[in-house]
C-alpha cells in the first residue's frame, strides 16, 4: 500500500462532511513531486512517480482513500457565512507516518462539491504551484505550514479572468484541516452535540493535555491561541503577508494554511497589501496580529456553551482568556525579533531597539530581508548594511546601541536567523508565468533556492535581490 490510511474524521464524525469523489482528470500528468516530504512520510517514491499524476489529479484514488468534502463556516473579510465548506477540495484520508503521526492528504482544485456555491471547483497551474513554492519556503524557514506532496496537471483548460489557463490539482499534507470555521459551522446551527464531538476529537488529535483541564474548552482555546501567536509572530519576522486571514483559514493545529493571495514584502511597509480583493487593508501586514485576536474571539464565541452552561459566566471566562492574547503575542514577537537581531538575553529597552530599527527601515524604504540578513556583517565593520540606507547617520547611531546588546556568538546566530533567500514576488510571477506556458525550469530553480534560505549568497545573487524598479505594484489573486 502506498498510503497507510486510517480515516478517523470520516469514521468518527458523521455529519461533519459529505462524501464526494474528485472529478476524473482527463489527461493527468505529474508536474512536481516533493520527494523529501514523501520520504518523511514513509511513502514509496517510485510508486508516487508512477501513479502520482493520477492520484494527485483525482483521475483515480489510492487504495484506502475515502474522499470527503469538509463542512465549515467562516467570517470572510468580517462578514459571516454560515456555510462555506470545501468547494473545490477533497480530503482523501489520513495517512499514518512512520512515527505514527496522523497527516491529512487533501486534493485542492479537484472539482465541484455540494459546497461549491457556483464555482467550477477547479484550479489553475499557477496558483497550485504558488502554494507549492511558498509553503516549501515557509517549511525551510522553520515556520509551521501545510505542505505540498505533489502537483498534477489535469489536461483540462479552465477559464479565469485572464482567459483560458491549464488546470491543475495540488495534493496537500496537513496535521489536520480543522479550522475556527469548523467550530463556527456547528455553533451557528446550535448543534451542541456535534460541537462537543468536535471539541473532543480536536483535543484528542492535537491537544490531549487539554482533556485533563477543569474546563477543556478553555484549555483548547489557550493551546490554539499560543500556537497561533507564535505562528503570526514568525510570519511578521520574515515579512510574510497571508492576504486572506478569514476564520476558515485559521487551522487549529497552528499551521499556515491556504496560500492564496500571499506574498512577502520587499521594502518594509506596515500597510502592505497585495490581495486584489483586500481593498480596505483588513489583512495588511501590520494588521495580522490584530486579526489574529479577532479570529480567536470568534473561536471563543463558538465554544461559549462548552466553557460554562451559565452564559454570563462563560462570557466572563472567555473575556479573561481574550485579555491574554496581546501580552502573549507581544512576548512571541519580541522573542522572534531578539533572535533575528542576535541579542543576548532580554532587557526592558529591547522593544525600543527593535521599533527604532523598523522606523529607520520604513522611513528610508529599505528592503526587509536584505537589512536583516546584512546584520551578520554589521557585527564588525562590514558596510553592506549601512549602504542600504541613503541617510546613514541615524543607522550608525542605532548600530552603536545594537552592538552593545549582542550575544558573543551573534554572527553565527544572525546567519541562522535571517534568510538570504525568500520567494521574491517578481521571481514567483516569472516562474508561474513560464510554468503556465509549459516551461517548468524557472519554477524548479526557484524551488531549489527557497529550500536553502540560509545558505551563502555567492552564485545566487539574483534570488536575493528585490524586484527591479519597473516591476510595479504587486497584486495577487486567490486563484478561484
Amino acid at each position: 500500500m502506498p498510503f497507510r490510511f486510517d480515516n478517523s474524521y470520516a469514521r468518527d464524525l458523521t455529519g461533519f462532511y459529505l462524501r464526494q469523489m474528485p472529478d476524473r482528470a482527463p489527461n493527468p500528468r505529474l508536474l512536481g513531486l516533493n520527494e523529501a516530504l514523501a520520504a518523511e512520510l514513509g511513502l514509496d517514491i517510485d510508486q508516487l512517480r508512477d501513479h502520482g499524476g493520477e492520484w494527485f489529479s483525482g483521475a483515480s484514488v489510492p487504495s484506502g482513500a475515502d474522499p470527503i468534502a469538509l463542512a465549515y463556516a467562516g467570517h470572510q473579510f468580517g462578514g459571516f457565512s454560515a456555510q462555506l465548506g470545501d468547494g473545490r477540495a477533497h480530503l482523501l484520508g489520513e495517512h499514518l507516518g512512520p512515527d505514527g503521526r496522523r497527516w491529512d492528504l487533501q486534493l485542492k482544485g479537484s472539482g465541484r462539491t455540494p459546497f461549491s456555491r457556483g464555482g467550477d471547483g477547479k484550479a489553475a497551474v499557477g496558483p497550485m504551484l504558488r502554494e507549492y513554492v511558498i509553503s516549501e519556503a515557509m517549511a525551510a524557514l522553520g515556520i509551521p505550514t501545510t505542505r505540498v506532496l505533489g502537483v498534477a496537471s489535469t489536461g483540462e483548460t479552465i477559464m479565469r479572468d485572464q482567459g483560458p489557463v491549464p488546470g491543475a490539482v495540488v495534493a496537500r499534507i496537513a496535521a489536520s484541516h480543522i479550522r475556527v470555521g469548523t467550530f463556527q459551522f456547528f455553533a451557528a446551527r446550535g448543534e451542541d452535540d456535534k460541537l462537543k464531538q468536535l471539541l473532543d476529537y480536536t483535543i484528542d488529535r492535537h491537544f490531549p493535555d487539554a482533556a485533563k483541564a477543569e474546563v477543556p474548552a478553555l484549555a483548547l482555546w489557550d493551546a490554539v491561541m499560543r500556537r497561533q501567536v507564535s505562528l503570526i509572530a514568525e510570519w511578521m519576522g520574515v515579512g510574510f503577508v497571508h492576504g486572506v486571514m478569514n476564520t476558515d483559514n485559521m487551522a487549529l493545529s497552528g499551521e499556515t494554511i491556504d496560500y492564496g493571495p500571499c506574498a512577502f514584502i520587499d521594502t518594509y511597509e506596515p500597510g502592505a497589501v497585495f490581495s486584489s480583493i483586500d481593498r480596505q487593508g483588513r489583512y495588511a501586514f501590520a494588521n495580522q496580529p490584530v486579526i489574529l485576536g479577532w479570529n480567536l474571539a470568534r473561536f471563543a464565541e463558538s465554544m461559549l456553551g462548552m466553557i460554562d452552561p451559565d452564559q454570563n459566566r462563560a462570557v466572563d471566562l472567555a473575556n479573561q482568556a481574550l485579555d491574554t492574547i496581546q501580552s502573549a503575542y507581544d512576548e512571541a514577537w519580541l522573542n522572534v525579533m531578539r533572535r533575528k537581531l542576535g541579542l543576548l538575553g532580554a532587557q526592558m529597552d529591547d522593544v525600543g531597539l527593535v521599533q527604532d530599527l523598523l522606523s529607520l527601515m520604513q522611513d528610508q524604504a529599505v528592503d526587509w530581508t536584505r537589512t536583516l540578513q546584512a546584520l551578520a556583517g554589521a557585527v564588525t565593520e562590514d558596510h553592506t548594511l549601512l549602504n542600504l540606507f541613503a541617510q546613514q547617520n541615524p543607522m550608525k547611531h542605532w548600530l552603536v546601541r545594537w552592538r552593545a546588546r549582542l550575544a558573543p556568538d551573534a554572527t553565527d546566530r544572525l546567519r541562522l536567523a535571517n534568510p538570504a533567500v525568500i520567494p521574491r514576488n517578481h521571481l514567483v510571477e516569472e516562474a508561474l508565468r513560464a510554468a503556465t506556458l509549459g516551461d517548468m525550469s524557472p519554477f524548479e530553480k526557484l524551488l531549489a533556492q527557497v529550500r536553502d534560505p540560509f545558505g551563502a549568497t555567492a552564485g545566487r545573487e539574483a534570488y536575493c535581490l528585490p524586484a527591479p524598479s519597473d516591476f510595479g505594484p504587486y497584486v495577487t489573486y486567490c486563484g478561484t
